[in-house]
């Protein structure tokens, strides 16, 4: 099973790479995002993704284990396949993907080619559990100050509170993707007041 690849591109096309490991070209199928930071002639670290079927393996390279992370739990949901799977992951950033499910932004999921309405809808509620803490998670660890060497935990805001404020900012007009994520960088500064968070997060927004 392969997991890791190290080498140099040597082809690109819309959907796969070719990285030469020491004279042996292997290909790998990426989401645009990863193909759009590769160059031909460049060196290259990707995570391997191997799929064995009875007809074919084939490998998925990403360069980042988040990436790689979210490409495995899309495909719990029915429906999702490698195909779409890399889709998304071209239509969005993990911390994009994950806001979008926390908050149930359908309409942005559903910028993914392959993903109609009906798909966005099952990705948004069969992956809310699984991701609902994910973009206060990434927000949190942007955020996280370091002291003395050692990393200063701020404290996150409840959940509920979270919710509230994001539908304060929905109702003002903002989509419910960017408004759940600037709740969260706001979030990370320990504030527990709804009075306090909705300003700060709009602040977030317009910087």
């Amino acid at each position: 099973m392969i997991a890791w690849l190290s080498g140099i591109v040597r082809d690109l096309s819309a959907a796969n790479a070719v990285i030469d490991v020491n004279g042996v070209g292997y290909l790998v199928g990426c989401s645009g995002r990863t193909l759009g930071r590769l160059r031909l002639g460049g060196s290259a670290e990707i995570h391997v993704e191997t799929h064995v079927s009875e007809d074919a393996i084939r490998l998925y390279g990403f360069l980042e284990t988040e990436e790689r992370d979210w490409f495995r739990l899309l495909q719990t949901v029915q429906g999702v396949g490698a195909r779409v799977a890399l889709s998304v992951l071209t239509a969005l950033t993990p911390a994009q993907l994950a806001a979008a499910i926390a908050s149930g932004d359908k309409a942005m999921l559903g910028r993914a080619d392959g993903v109609g309405p009906k798909l966005a809808q099952r990705l948004a509620a069969e992956l809310k559990d699984k991701a609902g803490g994910l973009a206060l998670g990434a927000a949190l660890k942007a955020q996280q100050p370091v002291t003395g060497g050692k990393d200063t935990k701020p404290v996150a805001a409840d959940n509920k509170l979270l919710t509230d404020a994001t539908s304060a900012l929905v109702n003002l007009g903002y989509g419910r993707a960017d408004a759940y994520t600037a709740v969260a960088k706001a979030a990370s500064g320990g504030i527990d007041n709804l009075d306090k968070l909705i300003p700060a997060a709009l602040k977030e927004l317009m910087s």
